[in-house]
């Protein structure tokens, strides 16, 4: 048997050896950008990269993406993730000129650093070591938008779920799975730093729709009944409840609107908007949720009109793995050195539907640094290909190698993964969040 840093070095010559094609990989991704559940270009280089090594593949696990394994020993399975899809943001350099869409949150790195694990570990001969399988998962639709699209997909029966790894789970493609991990590009990191331990918000995704009467909006305002009044109202119901918010249940509301009226001289009979409503725990969601459905049925009421609210399943906490995040961080030094890591344990008000994963599977999601500008902004750009699309994959592959080589680590997080919700539980309680409101004051 190899000793394992041996077998270390093997797995980052292999992504050295291929260094220049996993650059060209993630240049590729992001010169095509797709939205979720629409990545069909992007799912065929993931694919022709996998088959590149020699990895068998299953394509359109869940409407697109696609499932490689390496080795067939299921005592102890690792995933790996690489999210396919771009949001969209016209205003990027890079946006798609039809479609607005761009990867300014860097998930054209994260297919970088899915692929060259696989390029590693295959190329490093390290699976006879393992004592296990590895799973390469390219997963569409973590961005949480284009949802008119995706509630036509739901319609037709084609998905539960707006996002992708909660389409995995239901569809079974992570039973079995001990150990989770992937990466995210850092928010204005253009250094090599790199935020292994932290936690994340968790969300209920909202549809609003107000409903009054039509009216000419200068001849008889009066006859009419203002949809866009009573969604002004709601949405300033729901600032008059932030200071109910306790500071660390990190609650977050941020609605828009989608649609304003049919005219300008036609009194708003149709009022839509769409909202998150994230906090730090499940708990803490539910109580922020059920008081901004209050706060928006308030408007309806003032104004003697009606509100429809359709909620539905958003993305769950997420929380880090403490075996997964020990020996990652000892190979963040080992091959960047030391004063790389971020100290501490913060927690981000954002969300990601890897913490859906982390709910039923013990999981890592660290920030990597190589990037400048905001995450989703126009400014989002790479400035350093190593650390942005090849280093991480060498510390993730040499981290694998240090969890499933050692029989302690791998009962530890066998331990933390019967700990856990199975997906069937995990799958009632997130069903939970999915509830219509109407509520009419119409005469």
């Amino acid at each position: 048997m190899t000793d394992t840093e041996t077998l270390k070095r093997r797995v980052c010559d292999a992504i050295d050896e291929r260094a220049d094609e996993i650059v060209a990989l993630a240049k590729s991704i992001q010169a095509e950008p797709e939205l979720g559940f629409k990545e069909e270009r992007t799912t065929e280089k993931v694919v022709s990269a996998f088959e590149s090594v020699g990895l068998p593949v299953r394509e359109n696990i869940a409407v697109t993406g696609a499932r490689a394994r390496l080795g067939s020993n299921d005592s102890f399975r690792a995933a790996v993730f690489g999210e396919l899809d771009a949001l969209v943001n016209p205003e990027h350099p890079l946006a798609d000129p039809e479609t607005g869409a761009c990867h300014a949150c860097g998930h054209h790195a994260q297919i970088a650093h899915l692929v060259g694990t696989a390029f590693g570990l295959v190329g490093g001969g390290a699976i006879d070591d393992l004592g296990g399988s590895v799973d390469f998962v390219a997963v569409p639709a973590e961005e949480y938008l284009d949802l008119d699209y995706r509630r036509s997909l739901v319609e037709a029966g084609e998905i539960e779920f707006f996002g992708g790894k909660q389409e995995l789970i239901r569809r079974g493609e992570l039973d079995g799975v001990d150990a989770a991990v992937m990466i995210h590009a850092g928010s204005d990191v253009p250094e090599r730093r790199i935020t292994s331990d932290f936690s994340t918000n968790g969300f209920v995704g909202k549809f609003v729709t107000y409903r009054g009467k039509e009216a000419h909006a200068g001849a008889a305002p009066e006859e009419g009944v203002n949809a866009l009044n009573a969604a002004v109202l709601g949405a300033n119901a729901i600032h008059a409840q932030r200071e109910t918010f306790p500071d660390e249940d990190a609650v977050r509301v941020h609605p828009i609107v989608t649609k304003g009226g049919e005219g300008v001289n036609v009194v708003p009979s149709e009022v839509t908007m769409e909202s998150y409503v994230r906090a730090r725990t499940v708990d803490a969601m539910v109580d922020a949720n059920a008081k901004v459905n209050r706060a928006l049925a308030s408007g309806a009421m003032a104004v003697g009109g009606e509100i429809e609210i359709e909620d539905y399943p958003g993305y769950m906490p997420l929380r880090t793995d403490p075996t997964i995040v020990e020996a990652y961080d000892r190979n963040v030094r080992s091959i960047l050195g030391e004063g790389v890591l971020t100290e501490g344990n913060p927690h981000l008000a954002g969300s990601t539907d890897m913490g859906d994963v982390t709910q039923i599977v013990p999981g890592i999601h660290p920030w990597v640094g190589g990037f400048e500008g905001s995450v989703h902004s126009r400014e989002f750009r790479v400035v350093d290909e190593e650390m942005a699309y090849v280093l991480p994959a060498k510390i993730t592959a040499c981290a694998l190698v240090d969890l499933m080589t050692d029989a302690e680590s791998r009962r530890a997080l066998r331990r933390a993964r019967e700990a856990k919700p199975s997906p069937e539980e995990y799958l009632e309680r997130i069903r939970a969040f999915r509830g219509d409101v109407t509520e009419s004051y119409l005469s």
